[in-house]
């Protein structure tokens, strides 16, 4: 077998193994968020006082993300990940042990940090593995992750249907899912720095290639949050639904995200990022004003629709044109991934604080308008489609896949 048939199989391994990491890294997140309730009975904390250490997550793994980059410098992609992926799914453990409202925050702090740390470790390699082929895969990933937060939160629905204690619930989705995420890790891309490379610095400001990236994706993971955790109350209030026809606009927004960055490796492909983007971010604006100007729930769901379909490649390339962006594209990512988690933790707050002066209609009217941005600045993410030969030598920094 020649040297480049042998390449390119490796890294086709390696793409499957990278999507079944993402997948594992989504069932985490599913599995925590269905037990929500029970964590909270659990820890005898208010509405109020689980909103606080619910913005933990997010702090924690904003703090930690840079680490990212250091870590795998210091242990090599492959080792970086399969330490920080298990940490990750150890770690949902954590917040169901929680006792009161201080143990709580505590847990979700790390429970974020470690999901931070791995999340900025997976996209790394994903943008790697994506150079080598030459075409689109991002997409296709963060698709995984949805579709393996679909999974957890079966598991969870499930669980939580059947009355079980959310620790032991917990435990053996983490026991399973630490197994899956140490095979799949088996056969990812071993990449190591060369050794003149400078290690990355272990806390630093986004690079500044990293900041007009990082602002497109904190206005596509605005639109994201706000209508994953508003659309149900949207309906609801503004449109006197039911829950039930409230809670299938929150699970159709999910579907049309989910299949949406499935599908989009082969409409990047074919139109390039930069042209993706703008349009999705067009068909977000559309989206936006038959929200804020919906008069029947049919239209409000067919606009969340159509936001969830015009943001849902952006994150993913955005990750991938912060990949591309220097010569440290773990720091570039960590970078841009810190703007975007800054987004998804400020977007429910905001959006509830500006309904409360106003309405939810501005509310939305300004996701609107952020969208916008999406099409404006859609140009910063011509980084995404550059330098993707496809495989024609051996790699010089793969190496045994076999762990």
């Amino acid at each position: 077998m020649s040297a480049v048939v042998y390449e390119q199989r490796e890294v086709r391994r390696a793409r499957y193994a990278v999507a079944a990491v993402f997948a594992v890294h989504g069932a985490v997140t599913g599995s925590f968020a269905t037990r929500v309730p029970w964590i909270q009975d659990h820890a005898s904390v208010s509405a109020g006082q689980l909103g606080l250490a619910l913005a933990f997550p997010a702090l924690g793994a904003s703090l930690a993300m840079p680490l990212a980059g250091r870590v795998s410098h210091r242990f090599g992609a492959r080792t970086a990940l399969r330490g920080l992926l298990a940490l990750w799914t150890l770690a949902l453990t954590l917040p169901s042990l929680a006792p009161n409202l201080p143990a709580l925050c505590l847990a979700l702090f790390v429970f974020g940090a470690t999901a931070g740390m791995s999340d900025v470790a997976m996209n790394a390699l994903g943008v790697e593995v994506e150079n080598r082929l030459g075409r689109s895969i991002m997409s296709g990933l963060h698709g995984m992750w949805s579709a393996g937060a679909l999974i957890g939160s079966a598991g969870g629905t499930l669980a939580a249907h059947l009355g079980a204690d959310a620790r032991l619930h917990h435990a053996l989705a983490a026991a399973v899912l630490t197994v899956g995420g140490l095979v799949a890790c088996a056969w990812v891309l071993d990449l190591q720095p060369a050794e003149d490379e400078e290690p990355p610095p272990r806390f630093a400001l986004p690079p500044k290639s990293a900041l007009l990236i990082g602002a497109v994706g904190f206005c596509a993971v605005f639109a994201e949050g706000a209508s994953l955790d508003w659309s149900a109350v949207y309906l609801r209030d503004e449109l006197e639904t039911s829950a039930g026809l409230a809670a299938a606009c929150t699970t159709g927004f999910t579907l049309t995200m989910a299949i949406a960055r499935i599908a989009g490796d082969r409409v990047v492909d074919r139109f390039g990022s930069v042209r993706t983007v703008r349009y999705g971010g067009i068909l977000a604006v559309l989206g936006g004003l038959l929200i804020v100007f919906a008069g029947h729930p049919a239209v409000a769901m067919t606009g969340f629709g159509l936001v969830g379909l015009g943001i849902a490649v952006v994150v993913p390339l955005c990750f991938a044109a912060a990949g591309r962006s220097g010569p440290n594209p773990s720091q570039a990512i960590a970078g841009v991934a810190t703007i975007t988690y800054t987004s998804g933790l400020v977007a429910p707050s905001a959006i509830g604080t500006l309904a409360q002066l106003t309405s939810l209609v501005v509310s939305f009217a300004l996701v609107t308008v952020l969208s916008c941005g999406l099409a404006a600045f859609a140009g910063v993410l011509r980084g995404a489609d550059r330098d993707r030969p496809k495989i024609s030598a051996p790699s010089t920094v793969a190496v045994d896949q076999r762990g």
